[in-house]
């Protein structure tokens, strides 16, 4: 295999994040194992959204199955191909409605996490409007020769600005919206601060009340519980109108709509989330993509899961073509994850070998025989070769590699067979969720 080549700040970024069990943030191509079916379906909703059109997944599987990581790498592949991008993960406090503002709460996350390939690391949202305007400022100089400080500059860029609201103010909420960008705008030509932190604030819906609202911009309405997804969907527009492909959202730990012990307030949350699948699914929305992991009972539990509403169990169950001939449909709003194969976790433990060799300097140390004595001993110590997952192994391996850095006189062989030696085993898809200790690739 061909030594990989990648710098000190990604070697680092993985060992560190693979090391403390969390999915890497950059990097993540560099051990992407496995999964061509899956990864490529996804890339051509990535087409899809780009034409226009808009695409719902959910990415189902155990934990430690690979779920967060299948998002990570298609939020790097999404901003690379021009997408504004965002993802939030679900929490108690973060739903997609609730009576204490959790729907809000959710948008609010998305809209701190917006990132674009130039903003890759979040916070995009003043870059993009203020890149959009200086787009906008070099197209007059290039068609009427003016100069930003020459009478009619301004007046010409604020016509421009306007054919784009155009296209929006026709769309829920499109109006208010557009008013927003707009006194964006003039903050911008004026440089108002203050008028351009209020539209700021609006967009990301910090207003608490329509007066507050009413004061600084001249809307009437804020973004709260009952409409933020609206405008998900009229911000996925304006992003494809002002030259990006499209929005791409990305919504994981969906298990905690599941653990919502109140019936009503689940049954919102799953209705919520209803409207958003069959927007996305109709078209009614434009250039948006929105994907959600989850685990199986999350979607299948036929009491609490989705499965306990005919509605959603008629949308995701899947085929019985499918289930009889024993293959997986990768096209369907549904893509269920099976545990890699023997040889590809092989070859993931490869490449973090050699990417950690790399990262630290030394010469590698293990090979196939060791890596393969590894994979052994943890099946049979786990029992079952159906909880084979990375999340299981992943961290262990790690460790055992700073381990045998750490102190070469130790030995391989006896370190792994030593009776102390007990994997980790995450791959059940329990109603606990220990996400802050689990790894999910």
């Amino acid at each position: 295999m061909v030594k990989p080549k990648i710098s000190k700040k990604i070697s680092t970024a993985l060992i560190n994040s693979l090391g403390a069990g969390v999915v890497p943030r950059t990097g993540v191509e560099q051990i992407a194992v496995g999964r061509e079916k899956e990864f490529q379906s996804l890339f051509q909703n990535l087409n899809d959204i780009a034409e226009g059109v808009s695409a719902f997944r959910f990415i189902i599987g155990n934990y430690g199955s690979g779920k967060s990581f299948i998002l990570q790498l298609i939020r790097n592949r999404a901003m690379e191909q021009g997408f504004v991008v965002s993802d939030a993960d679900l929490s108690s406090s973060r739903r997609l409605a609730g009576s204490h503002n959790e729907g809000l709460a959710t948008y609010r996350e998305l809209m701190s996490h917006l990132a674009t390939k130039t903003r890759p690391d979040g916070g995009a949202l003043v870059s993009i409007l203020e890149g959009w305007i200086n787009k906008i400022q070099q197209e007059v100089v290039k068609e009427t020769n003016l100069r930003p400080n020459d009478d009619g500059f301004d007046d010409q860029v604020e016509a421009k600005i306007r054919e784009v609201v155009q296209y929006i103010e026709d769309l829920v909420h499109g109006f208010d919206f557009g008013s927003v960008i707009i006194a964006y705008w003039r903050g911008y030509r004026l440089d108002d601060d203050n008028l351009k932190n209020a539209a700021m604030r609006w967009l990301r819906g910090e207003f608490n009340t329509k007066t507050e609202a009413k004061a600084a911009l001249g809307v009437r309405v804020i973004i709260d519980d009952d409409s933020w997804y609206d405008y998900i969907k009229l911000f996925a527009k304006f992003v494809a109108e002002i030259g990006y492909k499209g929005l791409l959202v990305l919504i994981d730990e969906a298990v905690n709509l599941y653990q919502i012990s109140t019936t009503v307030t689940r049954e919102r949350n799953y209705n919520r989330l209803l409207t958003m699948f069959n927007d996305t699914m109709q078209c009614k929305a434009e250039h948006l993509g929105i994907f959600i992991g989850g685990t199986t009972r999350f979607l299948e539990d036929p009491n609490r899961g989705l499965f306990a509403d005919k509605a959603w169990r008629r949308r995701t169950k899947e085929s019985r073509f499918a289930t009889q001939s024993g293959v997986q449909e990768q096209l369907g709003p549904v893509i269920r994850l099976n545990p890699l194969s023997e040889t590809e976790i092989l070859t993931l433990l490869q490449r973090l070998t050699e990417i950690h060799a790399l990262n630290f300097g030394y010469q590698q140390v293990l090979k196939n025989p060791e890596l393969k004595e590894f994979v052994q001993e943890i099946v049979s110590r786990l029992g079952a070769e159906a909880l084979l997952t990375p999340g299981e192994i992943v961290r262990d391996f790690i460790s055992l590699l700073n381990i045998l850095h750490q102190n070469p006189e130790m030995n391989f062989t006896e370190l792994i067979h030593g009776s102390k030696f007990q994997p980790t085993a995450l791959g059940k898809d329990a109603d606990e969720d220990d996400g802050a200790a689990e790894f999910s690739l």
